[in-house]
């Protein structure tokens, strides 16, 4: 097992300002980084931690054993949060974390089907019990379909071109491994750009597994519920590693901490809307953590507070 190092952990922990008494959700487990550290400012508070992937809720349970009269761990996306917390009979709590990134183990292990960097079936499915897989998409979805991938969510801009390849392989014969797809990939492309930095089939790759597990589509929805689950003061943490899913974010915090009043309706008063932001910015890795960490490079923190 690799070393697991919780991307933003100090900047995380410190927003969230946690209440040794509070009640607190981290809503994307995986392997109980940023939960070790909010369960050691508890005392008699308690933890909940969701993911939909159940070989993260099994580390988690073992890194965390230290914790367990403090925690509830719970195997379900967090876009059902909302409902998880009517049956644990919790109404409200103190602060939320999301960390929006692919988990470490899901990169590093080659079954998973996540990497170009492993030969492995495709698959990319955060929670194994669902029935659409990368594989399903690359060798089911229309070539319009997949247009439309490649271009929203990997902003590809060879998407037509990858698409048609994706579209005139798979009728030869099934694109079954990530290897295999990533040789289609690299058919399509130029040689300007095989030879740039980077490898040729990253944005393929992301866009595959955002549809895969639509990443994006829950995203807002997910956000919305979770804000209404803060207490007075309680805090919404969340940790983003590209610009879709970041734009996401930002447009619903500055909503929620935005006054709206009709510009002919009187006011009394300075008028302050239900939250704010802790910081009108977002926060970034130092070039410690950048050194410790490589994957930090993309990461950046927004804090949401309910006032």
């Amino acid at each position: 097992m690799t070393q697991h190092i919780p991307v933003l952990y100090h900047q995380s922990l410190e927003g969230l300002n946690i209440k040794p008494h509070g009640i607190y959700i981290d809503c994307t487990l995986g392997r109980g980084g940023h939960s070790l550290g909010i369960l050691a400012h508890l005392t008699t508070g308690r933890l909940i931690g969701l993911d939909q992937d159940e070989q993260a809720i099994k580390e988690a349970s073992e890194n965390l054993k230290a914790y367990l009269e403090k925690i509830t761990l719970v195997h379900d996306n967090f876009r059902n949060i909302k409902a998880i917390m009517n049956d644990l009979s919790i109404s409200s709590v103190d602060g939320i974390l999301m960390d929006l990134g692919v988990s470490s183990p899901q990169f590093d292990d080659p079954e998973r089907g996540f990497s170009y960097r492993y030969d492995a079936r495709l698959d990319m499915r955060m929670d194994r019990r669902q029935a659409i897989d990368a594989f399903y998409v690359v060798n089911s979805y229309p070539y319009e379909r997949l247009v439309q991938i490649l271009l929203s969510y990997g902003e590809e801009p060879y998407a037509k071109q990858i698409a048609r390849a994706i579209e005139k392989q798979r009728s030869l014969t099934p694109i079954e491994t990530t290897f295999q797809l990533v040789d289609v990939i690299k058919s399509a492309l130029p040689s300007k750009v095989l030879s740039q930095k980077g490898h040729p089939a990253k944005q393929v790759f992301q866009a595959l597994r955002i549809e895969v597990n639509q990443e994006l589509s829950i995203l807002e929805g997910t956000l919305r519920d979770a804000i209404s689950l803060l207490n007075h003061d309680g805090r919404l943490a969340v940790i983003t590693f590209h610009s879709l899913e970041d734009r996401i974010v930002k447009k619903v915090f500055a909503e929620m901490s935005r006054v709206n009043v009709p510009s002919k309706l009187p006011v009394l008063g300075t008028p302050k809307a239900d939250y704010e932001l802790i910081d009108k910015k977002h926060s970034r890795a130092n070039e410690t953590e950048l050194l410790e960490n490589p994957r930090a490079h993309s990461a950046k923190l927004r804090i949401l507070r309910k006032v």
